[in-house]
């Protein structure tokens, strides 16, 4: 693939907005969907050749996209494969990184495999999910990771189909709450996760789907409804980012078509369907401010800001 391949193949001043679950975020001056890795190599080689940058967007939860969207490429990267090979006493199953999580998790639980249930109604993919170590009810990516294929950078054209690609074992990617060595590089030069192999245990299926249905109904009882970005902030040490932003009184609060939720405060809600994402950010930089001030204690961000924003990039 060249460059003049790679331009006529994609959507020039694609809104990301249409790609995003807050229906939020500008345009991107190229967008390429990639169904393999063999084409998802080429593509990445053939933009790290030109030096165009170029970043994956996974399901599109959990990320806030500037206004001023997205220079250069970005690769949404829909290889849906899942391979299940048994073992004793279970399975390793291995999905490619466009697999949805939830998808995932049901499949799991459909062929009696226990440890995915908590994901049953947890948004995005599998690659952005190893990323950010996604996780719920008390259990996380990390809880059943065996290790993830992984596209390292700049390897160039001329290395071929398989240029770049790495195994790394679950321990290599370092994962903290929310949180993997892989979020430590900017968007645009970040190692790219192809596929990931979980070690999960056999189970009775009428158990799963009860386990999978409690974590399903809590969840609907205590998020809102609604195109959000997930939650905003991490949880602090021994306290929840939600009930701090309550007791400030931040509820409800709004800014532009963004809104603090009511039933759960660590959710920002589009509610009109229109807002943009500085509406978001202001009322990210109130919550901070508010919740620094009352009580000390600093939120950090569980969604990734990507794009320009104040003319920097994240």
């Amino acid at each position: 693939m060249d460059i003049q391949e790679l331009q006529s193949r994609a959507k020039h001043n694609e809104p990301l907005s249409r790609h995003t679950t807050s229906r939020i975020g500008g345009v991107a001056d190229l967008l390429i969907e990639t169904r393999s890795v063999e084409d998802l190599v080429a593509v990445v080689a053939c933009a790290d050749a030109v030096r165009l940058p170029c970043m994956i967007l996974g399901g599109g939860a959990n990320v806030l996209i500037s206004d001023c969207g997205v220079r250069g490429l970005v690769v949404l990267h829909r290889a849906k494969d899942v391979r299940f090979a048994e073992q004793p006493g279970g399975v390793r199953v291995e999905a490619d990184a466009g697999v949805m999580l939830i998808t995932l998790a049901r499949d799991c639980i459909e062929r009696g495999y226990a440890g995915l249930e908590w994901a049953i109604s947890v948004p995005g993919t599998v690659g952005g999910a190893v990323v950010g170590n996604a996780g719920a009810h008390g259990m996380d990516v990390a809880s059943n990771l065996y290790g993830v294929r992984v596209l390292r950078r700049g390897a160039g054209l001329e290395a071929g189909p398989e240029a770049g690609l790495e195994w790394w074992m679950s321990q290599q990617l370092q994962f903290e709450y929310r949180r993997s060595v892989l979020k430590l590089y900017a968007p645009a030069v970040r190692p790219i996760v192809v596929s990931a192999q979980f070690d999960l245990k056999s189970d009775s299926r009428v158990d799963l789907e009860r386990r999978a249905a409690e974590f399903a109904a809590r969840r609907k009882a205590s998020q809102p409804p609604g195109a959000s970005l997930g939650s905003m902030f991490k949880n602090p040490a021994g306290d929840y980012a939600g009930r701090l932003i309550e007791a400030c009184g931040l509820k409800g609060r709004r800014v532009g078509g963004v809104m603090i939720s009511e039933k759960h405060a660590n959710f920002f809600v589009n509610t009109e369907g229109d807002a943009c994402a500085a509406d978001v950010k202001a009322l990210i930089d109130l919550a901070q401010r508010e919740v620094h001030d009352r009580f000390g204690v600093g939120l950090e961000l569980e969604v990734e800001l990507i794009g320009d924003w104040e003319g920097g990039d994240e």
